[in-house]
């Protein structure tokens, strides 16, 4: 039986922590991270996670229009002390040269999804609507399948995934979240260009 006033928990579960009873507050975080493009800064940062012994849902890493950093995209669920933690030693590695937990600002994301279907003359008519219906392209096609390409925010590719319930899904490739600030030009209501 917890003898904290509701105050003391709701702090508590705000800053992550245990309510008393053992739960944490866990929730999905986007994290950007720019290292310098050395060998051995992605299994650097990939070890600070595996270390606190949380799983990567995602992680992408590609070079920036500067050659020399690399831009990694790394999604994981987790407390908000904890992911703090982890967050000031990405921000202490020697190749790190910013760590930036976007989730709870304003963002873009993207992924792509290849999904490769089992189809045949009698329901290639309805596999190709489906995936016009989500903007979505065919990549390769052969008399025993289709193969689309699907890029949107991540709950677009799970929607597309999930309406393919009644077919037989071949093989699936995820890139995983990418994910940029977004500048919001029109932010503040006083502007006159917004009126």
């Amino acid at each position: 039986m917890s003898t904290q006033t509701p105050q003391q928990l709701l702090r508590k579960q705000m800053a992550g922590e245990s309510d008393g009873n053992g739960e944490t507050a866990s929730h999905r975080h986007v994290i950007v991270v720019l290292t310098e493009n050395t060998i051995g800064a992605l299994n650097r940062v990939v070890n600070m996670f595996s270390q606190r012994g949380f799983n990567l849902e995602s992680l992408s890493v590609g070079e920036t229009a500067d050659p020399t950093v690399s831009r990694m995209t790394i999604v994981t669920t987790g407390n908000d002390r904890i992911i703090g933690q982890v967050l000031r030693q990405l921000d202490n590695l020697v190749d790190t040269r910013l760590v930036d937990d976007v989730t709870t600002l304003n963002y873009v994301e993207r992924e792509l999804g290849l999904v490769k279907v089992a189809c045949d003359a009698s329901n290639r008519g309805a596999l190709m609507e489906l995936v016009n219906i989500f903007r979505g392209k065919v990549v390769n096609i052969t008399h025993d399948d289709l193969t689309f390409e699907l890029t949107g925010p991540t709950t677009k590719i799970n929607a597309f995934i999930g309406m393919l319930g009644d077919y037989r899904v071949l093989e699936l490739a995820r890139s995983g979240r990418v994910a940029m600030r977004r500048d919001l030009v029109f932010e503040d209501g006083n502007d006159p260009r917004t009126r």
